[in-house]
This record gives C-alpha cells, sequence and structure tokens, in this order.
C-alpha cells in the first residue's frame, strides 16, 4: 500500500493506493500546530473506520507547502510506520523531482511543490502543452511545456479569501454561499450580486489568463487547460476556457511520482 499526503495551507488530502487503485481518499483541516501524536491518532481513527490494516503500508510520498506541518507528518510516519516502508518517506521539492521534470524558472527551490506534483501529473495524462490550474488558498496557474518543462505561471487569491475579504472589509456585505449560482449575471440583490461577481468574475478572469499564457507560451496549438482544487467544480462551469477537471491530480501526480522513482507498491 502507498500512503499519498499532499499538506496545503488550508486542507490537507490523505490518499491510499493498492495497485493502481485509490483505495480510500480523505480531506482534511490543516491545523498549522498539530503534534506528531495529533496526527498519529487521526491516521488511527480514518484508518480504523475504512477497515484499513496500517501495517500494510510500505510507501509514503508527500508534498507540502507549510513547512512546519511537513516535518511534523514525516516524523509521524518515520515513528509509526518505518519498520513496513520498502523506502524512507519520499518528500516531494525542487531537488528531488530532479530528472522527472525540467524546472525552467528563476528560483526553482521557490516553487510550491504542490504545483510541480499537478504539472507532472497533468503531463503524464496528456503529453501536451499545458496550463494547469489549481483552486486552493490561492488559484496558481502553471504552464508545462509538452517536454514536461515546467516554465512558470501566476498567483491570484483564492475564491474564499475574496470572499473573506468582502465580507471582513465592507458594513454591508455578508458571508455567502456560492455553491448555488444566481438566476441572472445582473444581480437583483446583493447576494445575488456578490454570487455573480464571484463565480462570473473569476470565470472571465479565468478565461483571460489562460489566453494571455497560451499566448506567452507561444505554442502552435493552444494549450490543453485544465482544473483542480476545492473550488474547481464551482468555478469553472462559468468558463470557457477550461476543458477538463481532475479533482484528483494532485493524489494521481503523487502516486505517478513515487511509482516513476520505486515501482508499483501492492
Amino acid at each position: 500500500m502507498l500512503l499519498v499526503v499532499d499538506i496545503g495551507n488550508s486542507h490537507t488530502v490523505v490518499g491510499l493506493y493498492v495497485d493502481d487503485l485509490l483505495q480510500a481518499h480523505w480531506r482534511l483541516k490543516s491545523d498549522h500546530k498539530q503534534t506528531v501524536d495529533e496526527i498519529a491518532i487521526q491516521f488511527h481513527t480514518l484508518f480504523s473506520m475504512a477497515a484499513i490494516p496500517q501495517l500494510k503500508i510500505t510507501g509514503i510520498i508527500i508534498s507540502s507547502v507549510v513547512p512546519s506541518l511537513e516535518a511534523a507528518w514525516l516524523e509521524c510516519c518515520t515513528k509509526h510506520f518505518s519498520r513496513h516502508l520498502s523506502s524512507p518517506p519520499f518528500i516531494v521539492n525542487d531537488k528531488t523531482m530532479s530528472g522527472l521534470i525540467t524546472i525552467d524558472i528563476d528560483y526553482p527551490g521557490e516553487v510550491g511543490a504542490d504545483r510541480l506534483v499537478n504539472g507532472l501529473a497533468a503531463w503524464s495524462q496528456y503529453n501536451t502543452n499545458l496550463i494547469v490550474i489549481d483552486f486552493g488558498t490561492a488559484i496558481t496557474f502553471d504552464c508545462i511545456t509538452e517536454n514536461c518543462e515546467y516554465i512558470g505561471g501566476t498567483i491570484l487569491p483564492g475564491v474564499a479569501i475574496s470572499l473573506e475579504a468582502l465580507a471582513a472589509k465592507t458594513a454591508k456585505l455578508p458571508h455567502i454561499d456560492i455553491s448555488t449560482a444566481p438566476a441572472s449575471i445582473i444581480g437583483k440583490n446583493t447576494v445575488d450580486a456578490m454570487k455573480s461577481g464571484i463565480l462570473h468574475g473569476y470565470g472571465a478572469m479565468i478565461d483571460g489568463l489562460v489566453d494571455i499564457l497560451g499566448q506567452q507560451m507561444s505554442t502552435i496549438t493552444p494549450p490543453t487547460c485544465l482544473a483542480t482544487g476545492g473550488m474547481a467544480n464551482l468555478v469553472i462551469p462559468h468558463c470557457k476556457k477550461v476543458g477538463h477537471i481532475e479533482q484528483m491530480l494532485t493524489l494521481e501526480g503523487l502516486y505517478y511520482i513515487y511509482t516513476t522513482v520505486y515501482g508499483r507498491q501492492s
């Protein structure tokens, strides 16, 4: 069994692969103060609920953008799983990704591990020029060439951050739920106007950035554009330029990286 862990600023996504199958996955809140023992208790609870024998885990790969949590997860995995692992836990960064993807940016050490994982995962599936959009705490656009070169991208505030800012910094704008779209782009009330601004506004902005990035990539044909992340299903229906949603992209990328380096875990 292979345990894959993607630690983000807001959420941590954990998956368990048996052969080529994602047998189980969980989305957890990222607690930046979580201790090694608290992570172990969380593990035990999740595995027990899913009737999964944790002693059968033979491989672990971790992608993180939160250094303190990365250290805690690594210590937890080393402490509780090391006797059964066929190799040490694999930590994704620009150095461990060497040979898997070319990182053609000014400072390779600055790029988030999840962005490299997503780029490689998308390239492994599509083998073409790509723009990968991840709807996380921030929304990231990552550009990948057909030769599996990560050439950079853009970063902008995520949907939740924008909603929080609107409610916190204005006297009369409320916290809203955007799981249902407004009846019209022209909002007839405050809540619908806010929904329209977020959904259609982000949709139009994404389409515009995809156009600009595609022109900068100077490819003969427009790059394939795909999205992942928690808010993708809400925003992408209001875009015209994004053709695919791959919600398990990061977990699939972690699986691809580990099995490329070490071979398949049964």
